[in-house]
């Protein structure tokens, strides 16, 4: 069987020990932004890694565990990585819900860090 070509290598390490940390201890995605990475939350931007930390790190839940259904990840041409993920969450009692995300990787000092990313609960108002 061939090997995966390396950016859905990294995509796939990048995804798995995001939500590893997530459901650990959120504090330590801090290593994972910058201060120009950007976070969309539910359509609220947040820039900078303290702006982002401050939002994941207030999420209103003690405990989440995330399960990803599927995960697809991209080259770009500028030698990033563009990863997209579709799961559910589990948080505290709450009912089991889906979940979108999309990280844009960028590799700095050896290092692949999240200059942007993107989340969505997957929740549908067909009455609006």
């Amino acid at each position: 069987m061939a090997s995966k070509p390396v950016w859905e290598q990294i995509g796939a390490g990048f995804v798995q020990h995001y939500y590893q940390q997530f459901d650990s201890d959120r504090t330590k995605l801090a290593d994972l932004y910058t201060d120009a990475s950007c976070l969309t939350w539910e359509g609220v931007g947040f820039q900078g890694n303290k702006a982002i930390m401050e939002k994941i790190t207030s999420l209103p839940f003690q405990a989440i565990r995330h399960s990803i259904t599927a995960q697809d990840h991209q080259p770009t041409p500028d030698s990033c990585v563009m990863s997209m993920v579709m799961g559910q969450l589990k948080a505290d009692a709450d009912q089991v819900m889906g979940f979108q995300q999309t990280f844009l990787l960028k590799n700095v000092d050896n290092k692949w860090i999240c200059t942007n990313d993107m989340f969505r609960l997957a929740l549908h108002n067909f009455g609006a």
